[in-house]
């Protein structure tokens, strides 16, 4: 099997499995190169290791990431209602370098000349790279909510979309809350970081509560029409197991918030206070490529050609994850974002080896949500390139939803994230 047939299964199957038949794949075209991979969230860990797999470790990865471990933010809605601790969604860095021989510097980058090809790290080092992929992930747009810009409020109201030390500051506010007291989450417009996401810690909170504060409640104040992902199997969900306790709120846009008084003020409807606010912001891609100048979509998304995920706006950048435009019907998702990765990997060591880019890459995605401590649904689409529009296509009649949430998906949803954590960073 070549490179190119291996990214065209790439989404069907772990790539794990597909390493034995790439030895021997690359050529010694490309050796001494240098790639410089910024961001090890899901899409940054895997071009990283699979740079190095694809070219038989000839080519040098330098990753670039102020973090100490990875920290998985699937599975983070599970801290937030007290079923795992954050030990158990973080995975050290350590073995990108000792099994793979990736460099990883712990810093950020502060700017980046795609004139020079260098990267100038806030530490005051510099990185020569002959191709650079971004993997930023998404940052937020403040400048929507300006009463977040006061003294302390973002100390006080909290997003906890990144995981991280936010999601534990929300967790012990939750722990805080006096029973019968409300906690608040805000929905921005889509698209944003994982679809189904808020309505999934929505059923985590409210299983928390359920079992530790059960005259609390949980308010989701959406600025979309209607529930964006698995409609059905949440509100299911809610009325089977949380009724009385949740309640949903569609087209509540968010315009300001007053930290002071815990106060949401929305475009529309009455101000609401909270024992607890969670608002999420609005989202672009991550400020790194804002600044770079390659947020061509709206000023927000990163457009990049598919086959390859060098940005439209620069040669020998490429971004990947959450922070490009996506494709249509293509959700912002970690599984995703690892697939992005696998392409971005293959794409540039064969432009590094003087070859054609994989031509037909072809994804699977799957997300799955909790909505009890141990029940889970998922939501699953497969997408192919399509050369006319040049662009990642759903494929007719694939994916698909789950009848209802069980058990055995919940025992799924935990093989996933392993497996995962394993592909990217193992």
């Amino acid at each position: 099997m070549q490179r190119r047939q291996f990214v065209q299964t790439l989404g069907a199957g772990s790539a794990v499995a597909g390493l034995g038949l790439m030895s021997g794949c690359a050529t010694s075209a490309g050796r001494g190169a240098k790639v410089v991979v910024v961001g090890g969230g899901y899409g940054g860990a895997t071009a990283a290791k699979y740079v190095r797999l694809f070219s038989d470790h000839n080519i040098e990865v330098t990753l670039v990431e102020p973090n100490a471990a990875f920290v998985s933010c699937p599975i983070s809605n599970m801290v937030l209602g007290g079923h795992k601790t954050m030990a158990d969604i973080t995975v050290p860095y350590d073995n990108l370098s000792k099994r793979h021989g990736v460099k990883v510097v712990r810093d950020t980058v502060a700017s980046i000349d795609a004139t020079k090809r260098t990267v100038k790290l806030a530490s005051g080092g510099e990185l020569p790279y002959d191709r650079l992929i971004l993997s930023p992930g998404i940052d937020f747009m403040w400048d929507t909510l300006p009463g977040m810009a006061k003294a302390g409020a973002a100390d006080k109201v909290l997003h906890a979309w990144k995981a991280g030390p936010q999601t534990v500051a929300l967790r012990r506010q939750l722990e805080a809350l006096p029973d019968g007291g409300v906690y608040a989450l805000s929905i921005p417009l889509a698209p944003y970081r994982c679809p189904p996401g808020p309505y999934e810690r929505a059923c985590m909170v409210a299983s928390y509560f359920k079992k530790a504060k059960p005259k609390s409640k949980v308010v989701i104040f959406d600025a979309n029409d209607d529930i964006t992902s698995k409609k059905g199997l949440f509100m299911k969900a809610w009325d089977e197991h949380y009724k009385g306790l949740i309640e949903y709120r569609p087209k509540h846009k968010v315009v300001d918030v007053d930290a002071a008084t815990n106060t949401l003020k929305f475009e529309f409807n009455d101000d609401f206070k909270a024992g607890v606010l969670n608002v999420i912001p609005t989202q672009r891609a991550g400020e790194i490529a804002v600044k770079t100048g390659l947020a061509t979509a709206n000023a927000r998304w990163c457009e990049v050609d598919f086959l390859t995920f060098e940005a439209k706006a620069a040669k020998n950048i490429h971004v990947l994850g959450d922070a490009i435009q996506i494709a249509p019907a293509m959700p912002k998702s970690g599984h995703m974002a690892n697939q992005h990765g696998k392409t971005c990997a293959a794409a540039v060591v064969s432009l590094l080896q003087g070859k054609e880019p994989p031509s037909l890459p072809l994804y699977a995605n799957t997300c799955y949500s909790f909505v009890t401590a141990t029940d889970v649904v998922h939501v699953a689409s497969v997408h192919k390139y399509d050369a006319a529009q040049k662009t990642m296509l759903a494929v007719p009649g694939s994916g698909g939803l789950s009848s209802a949430a069980s058990a055995l998906e919940g025992e799924y949803a935990m093989a996933w994230a392993r497996n995962i954590w394993a592909d990217s960073l193992a």
